[in-house]
């Protein structure tokens, strides 16, 4: 699969959302329309996109707050998964960070989301010892 890596462009917003859709990451307390605008306001060449043949195939949403970097809606279009998209995306995501001075990147995996832990091992990721907490301050719902 020959995927293009690049910045997310806000016209593309509607596609973005049907893939994330499409790959179950959407939640009910979550408005990835906003989720989306939050981002530009924030590091917005952190949000990448993996295009295919003129359509976005694949995501993913990176930050660094100048301790270590985060990823979030990392995707790609189920039927075009393990063809080396997300691969990409990542290795992308990396390369920036690296060059933002980012020494340490985590992800946050749902429970339960054995193949999805897979692909991140594949990639180097190894658990660490540390719970994930959370506390919503905005509710999008």
């Amino acid at each position: 699969m020959s995927a293009v890596v690049r910045p997310f462009r806000p016209e593309e917003t509607e596609q973005v959302v049907a893939l994330w859709r499409a790959c179950g990451l959407t939640r009910p307390w979550n408005d990835p329309r906003r989720d989306i605008e939050r981002k530009l306001a924030v590091q917005p060449e952190l949000f990448l996109v993996a295009e295919a043949d003129g359509a976005v195939v694949g995501t993913a949403m990176a930050g660094y707050d100048g301790h270590r970097g985060w990823v979030y809606y990392v995707a790609v279009l189920p039927e075009l998964q393990s063809r080396g998209v997300g691969t990409r995306l990542m290795a992308e995501v990396e390369s920036r960070l690296l060059a933002m001075g980012c020494p340490k990147v985590n992800v946050q995996i749902r429970g339960g989301n054995e193949a999805v832990a897979a692909f991140y091992a594949r990639l180097g990721f190894a658990p660490d010892s540390a719970t994930g907490l959370g506390k919503r301050l905005v509710v999008d719902g």
